[in-house]
């Protein structure tokens, strides 16, 4: 993989000015990270090159930053990898995001769901979380390249629907059936336009998305094959009141989440990456890659339901993860009446 700049110039121009709402004057600080000294002993080369390929990835959108927003300050900020979703990164790196009137975060674990992002935006930072993100994203028909005016209008129907609704029910072909509480919750619009103080979001965007009712969620989530990255079997992940209680098959990948989902040095935080954090539902019509998180879960059709930190969403429960996982083909019950069927949009 290599970075192309004229090909992505004009993506990652649009991102600044359309998405971001960049302004003369404005400081803006691309934030990504690199291999750990961990990571260097125990990853592949292929995961440490995509790492690295990220990291030159900031560089270039700071640099492309830098030409074609002569009248703002742009800065580039690297720092090791933390190794996990919405793990906190240091004070300095939190200071740093802060300082920012705009901030990209172009990194491989992502920072969405921290309270360091949620106290830049308090702040006024204008943010765009993009983990994961791949040069590809913003070529010409890629996902950056949106109607997000189309996108924002379906995106704010779905998410009507969800704040005016009490129970969800997901289901999907390959097993999925899992209900839960909608109570008191508001549906969240992530569209992609981010240009009003302290607002933030992923790009590419697209999703309508809610926290469920902690405690509520029963049944089961049946993560597919090529949906999760690196999943080279699927998975199960089966809940009752509200949290994980077993998860099966899904070969390496399901070792690892077991792992982070059982007591032992993190004993006291387990429990809650157990909760169900997040149900959300793609609206991006140019989105199409399935094995990179980001991308996927914003693919028109999909719903994707995530366990863990929920707090940033609407919810109560804190956590040191969030993971997200998408299911394809979604039938969607909203209080009993379906609203997608096969991924399909009845409304």
């Amino acid at each position: 993989m290599e970075i192309h700049q004229e090909k992505i110039r004009r993506g990652v121009i649009d991102m600044f000015r359309v998405n971001m709402g960049v302004k003369p004057g404005e400081r803006v600080t691309v934030i990504s990270d690199y291999p750990n000294p961990e990571q260097w002993r125990t990853l592949s080369p292929d995961s440490l090159k995509t790492m690295l390929l990220r990291t030159l990835l900031a560089k270039t959108v700071s640099e492309i930053g830098s030409e074609s927003l002569p009248d703002c300050e742009v800065s580039l900020l690297t720092f090791p990898s933390l190794g996990r979703n919405s793990v906190e990164p240091t004070a300095e790196t939190a200071a740093a995001m802060k300082e920012a009137d705009v901030l990209v975060m172009i990194t491989s674990f992502s920072l969405t769901h921290t309270a360091a992002r949620e106290a830049a935006c308090r702040r006024g930072t204008r943010v765009a979380s993009m983990p994961r993100f791949l040069p590809e994203m913003f070529n010409p028909g890629g996902p950056m390249t949106a109607d997000y005016r189309e996108i924002h209008e379906v995106t704010r129907r779905i998410a009507a629907r969800i704040t005016e609704a009490s129970a969800a029910t997901v289901k999907c072909p390959a097993g999925t059936n899992i209900t839960f509480s909608l109570k008191g919750r508001d549906g969240g619009v992530d569209a992609g336009i981010y240009d009003k103080p302290g607002a933030w979001g992923n790009l590419p965007a697209g999703e309508a998305y809610v926290a469920p009712l902690e405690g509520t969620a029963e049944g089961r989530i049946v993560v597919q094959r090529g949906w999760w990255a690196d999943l080279g079997e699927d998975m199960v992940l089966t809940f009752a009141g509200g949290e994980v209680v077993s998860v099966e098959g899904g070969g390496p990948k399901g070792c690892e989440l077991r792992s982070l989902l059982s007591p032992g040095r993190d004993e006291g935080l387990y429990w809650a990456r157990r909760n169900l954090a997040e149900l959300g539902i793609g609206t991006n019509p140019r989105a199409r890659r399935t094995d990179i998180t980001l991308e996927a879960e914003k693919i028109k059709g999909t719903v994707h339901l995530a366990i863990g930190d929920g707090s940033h969403m609407g919810g109560r429960v804190e956590a040191d993860l969030h993971e997200d996982f998408v299911i394809p083909q979604p039938t969607l019950l909203l209080d009993n009446e379906v609203i997608m069927e096969d991924g399909e949009l009845l409304f």
